[in-house]
């Protein structure tokens, strides 16, 4: 089986969540983790399992000036960021979907709080994959942040579960589909 997993990250939270989830499908699957900024859609090729995520901005997906204004915001408290002004974002990426016959899964990185309060982007991320036609295999994942934009403890072992369980997934509906 072969999975991709494209990711936004603005200060490289989603870029580590996507990294762990990354891990623990590698033991089902040959897996390839790319940035919206660097991810073709002719690379979906072959691909059997497409994971997307993004980071939550507003309660959604970043929009073009949320995205211009977290990585201002950052560059202005000292912090790292991954996202250079300009590039696109899974919103944008999501557009250019053609492929038709895949599994998918999606996740997102927010501050720890009801979702009712917070929002995801999994909302927006579900919402384009279905308008595609494609399926979901899982519940949509939140990872969680504080407010200083830090991982939660323990959200990568999480993440890397997360993987796995998509791994056994997958696998469990490939076979399936080999049956019919």
């Amino acid at each position: 089986m072969r999975a991709a997993i494209v990711y936004e990250s603005i200060y490289g939270n989603t870029h580590d969540i996507a990294e762990a989830i990354a891990a623990g499908l590698r033991a089902r699957a040959e897996v390839s983790v790319l940035s919206v900024r660097d991810a073709d859609h002719r690379q979906l090729t072959g691909i059997d399992l497409l994971v997307v995520g993004g980071p939550t901005h507003v309660r959604g997906m970043t929009r073009g000036s949320t995205r211009e204004q977290a990585i201002t915001d950052g560059l202005d408290k000292g912090l790292r960021t991954e996202a250079r002004h300009g590039d696109p974002g899974v919103r944008e990426w999501l557009t250019g979907i053609s492929a038709t016959d895949l599994q998918t899964a999606a996740f997102d990185t927010r501050i720890k709080a009801p979702s009712i309060v917070t929002g995801g982007a999994t909302h927006g991320i579900v919402r384009r994959l279905r308008q595609h036609g494609l399926p979901l295999i899982a519940e949509p994942a939140s990872f969680y942040v504080n407010r200083d934009n830090q991982l939660l403890e323990g959200e990568i072992d999480r993440a890397r579960r997360w993987g796995s369980d998509l791994g056994e997934l997958a696998a469990k509906q490939a076979q399936r589909q080999a049956v019919t």
